[in-house]
C-alpha cells in the first residue's frame, strides 16, 4: 500500500510501505478519508511523534470501509466506520482496535465521518468528562473556528450551555455565531480577558494559553474548570496563586492522543451514544471547510498554518495502483 512519509526537508512524499498486518481484536479499514488536525503540523515539525505501536506517518481520524474484523466484533467486512487512530491515517489502509471504530452515522459522506472521530472526541472528553460541564453553565472555547471549535460549541450548545469563544476575522465571528455562540470575541481587536470579566466561566478548553491566560483565569467563576489542551500561544504565563487558590479554580492538563485505548474507547462508546443520532438528523454537524485529494496534502497543510479553515480539512485517499515509485506531493 502507499502512505505519506515524511522526508527529513519536511516535504511530503506518497512512498510504498508494509501493509498493515492486524493484531487479535483489530479491523483493518480500506481509507476513503482523512481529516486533518494541527497535530499533523506538529507530527512534520518533528514535535509530536505517534504513540509506541501506530504507523509513523500523520493522521488522527479517517472513515472508510472495513476489509478485516475480528471474530466477536460488532463490525463485518465491508461496514462504512469511522475511526480514532494514534497515527497512520495518511494512507491507504490501517489497522485499528475495534473499540476505536465507529459505526459512519446514517446519512453522513465518507468525508463528513472522517472529520468527526478526532474533534469531537477531543471536545466531549474535555466538556464533558474534564470539565463536567453543566447545562446552563458558560463555556469558553479557543479558536471556534478551528475543526475542534467547531464540534466544541456545538457539543456545548447541544448541552444547554452558553458559549463564548474567540475568533481572528469577521468571516470567522459570523460562521461561529451561525454555529450558536453567544459571545463572540475578536481577538485581533478586543482584549480577551476584558471580555471574559462580563461572562464569568465555568468551563474553559483552551488550545491557546499562552501569557494572557493568568489574567483570564481572575476573570472566571469561582469552581471554574480550565482544561488547556495546547499552547499554540506560548507556554508560560503569570498566575496570581491567591487570587487562583480563593476562586477554587482547577487547571487542568489535558491530551488524547497519548491516553490508553481503553480510555479513548470509553470516550467513543459516550460520544456515540449521547449525539449519533444528532449527526444522522442534523442537529450536530461535522462542517468541511475544504475537501482537497492527498495529491494536495501540501496546500492541505498550508490551509491550516494560515489559520483559514473554518472548520474542517479533509483529504481523499484514492485507490493507487500497485507499483514501487515514490510521487513527491506538489507544493
Amino acid at each position: 500500500m502507499h502512505a505519506i512519509l515524511i522526508e527529513e526537508n519536511k516535504n511530503l512524499v506518497w512512498s510504498q510501505v508494509p501493509d498493515p498486518q492486524p493484531k487479535d481484536g483489530e479491523v483493518v479499514i480500506d481509507i476513503q478519508a482523512t481529516a486533518l488536525n494541527r497535530a499533523d503540523l506538529m507530527q512534520r515539525a518533528g514535535n509530536y511523534p505517534p504513540p509506541p505501536g501506530w504507523p509513523d506517518w500523520m493522521g488522527l481520524e479517517v472513515a472508510g470501509v472495513t476489509s478485516h474484523a475480528p471474530a466477536g466484533s460488532r463490525f463485518r467486512v465491508g461496514d462504512k466506520v469511522c475511526a480514532l487512530l494514534g497515527g497512520g491515517g495518511y494512507a491507504e489502509r490501517v489497522a485499528v482496535p475495534a473499540d476505536l471504530v465507529l459505526p459512519v452515522p446514517p446519512g453522513l459522506s465518507m468525508e463528513e465521518a472522517a472529520a468527526i472521530p478526532e474533534a469531537f472526541a477531543t471536545s466531549y472528553l474535555n466538556l464533558l468528562i474534564e470539565g463536567e460541564m453543566k447545562r446552563d453553565e458558560t463555556v469558553f472555547v479557543q479558536a471556534g473556528a478551528s475543526g475542534l471549535g467547531m464540534a466544541a460549541i456545538q457539543l456545548a450548545k447541544e448541552f444547554g450551555a452558553k458559549v463564548v469563544t474567540t475568533v481572528g476575522s469577521e468571516e470567522k465571528a459570523e460562521f461561529v455565531r451561525r454555529l450558536g455562540a453567544d459571545v463572540v470575541i475578536d481577538r485581533t481587536r478586543e482584549d480577551v480577558a476584558t471580555i471574559l470579566a462580563r461572562h464569568p466561566v465555568n468551563v474553559a478548553m483552551d488550545c491557546v494559553a499562552g501569557p494572557d491566560l493568568g489574567r483570564c483565569l481572575q476573570t472566571v467563576a469561582r469552581g471554574c474548570r480550565w482544561i488547556v489542551i495546547a499552547t499554540l500561544g506560548g507556554a508560560p504565563t503569570n498566575l496570581d496563586m491567591g487570587d487562583f487558590f480563593r476562586r477554587g479554580v482547577r487547571l487542568i492538563g489535558s491530551t488524547l492522543r497519548s491516553r490508553a485505548n481503553k480510555t479513548k474507547a470509553e470516550i467513543l462508546l459516550g460520544l456515540e451514544s449521547r449525539f449519533w443520532n444528532d449527526f444522522s438528523t442534523g442537529r450536530v454537524r461535522s462542517i468541511l471547510h475544504e475537501i482537497l485529494p492527498v495529491t494536495r496534502a501540501e496546500e492541505a497543510h498550508a490551509i491550516l498554518e494560515r489559520n483559514e479553515n473554518l472548520g474542517k480539512v479533509v483529504l481523499t485517499i484514492p485507490r493507487w495502483s500497485n507499483n514501487s515509485n515514490n510521487h513527491e506531493i506538489p507544493k
